[in-house]
């Protein structure tokens, strides 16, 4: 899906095709899961060509990349899990340059992998992405991508959660993904790559290491 940088910072609320495209895909997804019969898995199949055509309509992706994107899917559609970590050393973050997004830079983090509680794929998201060594201490947030302000919007609904971890070893290391690892003050923060953190997302990570005894945020 295409990036509009003119809205980063913003709130944004999925435009109603996102949130019914989303909703079909699902719906596609869940039944073609829990049924056997050909007729009724025919009329599911029909209804996610529906929803890429959709999302096809409305983005620069083709419907062949958008059913291929989803035929990866399986089993009962829920949200997808996104972790990011935020470790801080003398007041200032740090953040990994990413090499799919220009050299803009977010919090080390990726997609949650089955297996994994939340807290272990947080740590390892670290170890790869920057090369340092960490252990959780908090939940920071527990956030709904949409609500977020994020740029581009996804065609699936997205939780991202938010960790306070404490730095235990390492040294700044690039991987596959990332070309570089810093810690920022929070004055002096780089340009973002806003469809993985954003500025007001940051805020909440510095205002959470200054004063642990925050409640998690949510939503």
């Amino acid at each position: 899906m295409t990036t509009d940088h003119s809205k980063e910072g913003k709130q944004t609320t999925p435009p109603p095709w996102l949130t019914w495209a989303r909703a079909l895909q699902a719906l596609s997804q869940t039944g073609l899961h829990f049924t056997d019969n050909p007729y009724e898995r025919d009329r599911y199949e029909q209804i996610g060509v529906i929803a890429a055509e959709m999302l096809a309509q409305h983005t620069t992706m083709p419907v062949h990349d958008v059913l291929a994107m989803h035929a990866k899917e399986h089993g009962y559609a829920t949200p997808k899990v996104d972790v990011r970590g935020a470790v801080f050393r003398d007041d200032k973050i740090l953040l990994v340059r990413e090499t799919l997004d220009n050299g803009r830079w977010t919090l080390p983090g990726g997609w949650a992998d089955v297996n994994e509680t939340p807290a272990q794929a947080v740590v390892r998201e670290i170890r790869e992405e920057a090369g340092f060594d960490a252990t959780v201490t908090k939940v920071i947030a527990v956030y709904d991508r949409d609500a977020q302000g994020h740029t581009p919007l996804m065609p699936y609904h997205v939780y991202k959660l938010f960790f306070l971890c404490a730095l235990t070893g390492g040294a700044p290391c690039d991987s596959h993904e990332t070309s570089g690892a810093a810690f920022f003050a929070e004055d002096a923060l780089p340009e973002l790559s806003h469809s993985r953190v954003t500025p007001q997302e940051l805020r909440r990570c510095f205002a959470h290491s200054r004063q642990p005894s925050l409640a998690t945020d949510c939503d």
